[in-house]
């Protein structure tokens, strides 16, 4: 079994968040925390809640998903990036070139391992990413990539990224820290931010260059409701009261 969910199962999947986002107490995005669970309800799955790479597992079919839903313009934190070695590898970086690239190619092998590390702990034989993404315009868009295997462990390659530091910037209130920054060699865009200095934050920027294509058959859209179109408070009440009888 895959970790692609079938046509049917993205139907499904449609439906429930399309449902949800007609609730009253809705807002304009959807909480990971629901996406994980209607991806474990599709699939037959059980959601972790841990803090492992893999959110979601389906011990039979040996398939595990890391989950991630936000605004479009939010910032994908990939993880926390806690390196080891860092206050030495963050000071060797800022003396040489081969310093910056041997913090980067660390970062890199960093969120490697723990993707390696989720699939010996949950005898996985591939990880996948569920990822929805809520537009400006209000359009929603989920899609499915595969992101690692037993056959193929590795998500990242750490040749493909040249890093710098970037320049501190000044608010009124404060000096906000310098962030590591990662640039994919084949097309000169920023692709992370590592904020070692600071909560040791990964920002993964370049993950745009996964979003689907508009005829892509392991995505869907749909388009979040007018103010019109969701539940009123009463009606919602009178579900509740519905199911109480």
């Amino acid at each position: 079994m895959s970790i692609f969910s079938t046509s049917g199962q993205l139907d499904e999947m449609r439906r429930m968040l399309a449902n949800y986002v007609r609730l009253p107490f809705s807002q304009d995005s959807i909480p990971g925390a629901l996406m994980e669970s209607v991806l474990s309800h599709v699939h037959g799955g059980s959601v972790l809640n841990t803090y492992d790479f893999v959110d979601v597992i389906r011990p039979e079919s040996r398939c595990g998903w890391q989950v991630k839903s936000t605004k479009a313009a939010t910032p994908v934190t990939w993880k926390r990036a806690k390196i080891p070695n860092a206050l030495e590898l963050i000071e060797a970086s800022e003396q040489s070139e081969q310093g910056l690239q041997a913090l980067g190619d660390a970062i890199i092998e960093f969120c490697n391992e723990h993707a390696r590390a989720s699939m010996s702990r949950y005898d996985l034989s591939e990880i996948g990413y569920s990822r929805l993404i809520v537009r400006k315009s209000g359009q929603v868009t989920y899609f499915e990539r595969l992101l690692c295997s037993q056959d193929a462990p590795y998500i990242f390659d750490p040749t493909e990224f040249t890093w710098r530091w970037s320049t501190p910037k000044r608010t009124v209130t404060k000096e906000q820290l310098p962030a590591l920054h990662g640039t994919n060699r084949k097309t000169g865009k920023k692709w992370w931010a590592w904020h070692g200095r600071g909560e040791d934050q990964l920002h993964f920027s370049g993950e745009s260059v996964w979003w689907p294509d508009e005829n892509d058959p392991n995505a869907f859209s749909f388009q979040l409701p007018s103010a019109d179109n969701k539940l009123s408070f009463n009606q919602f009440m009178g579900l509740l009261q519905t199911l109480d009888a």
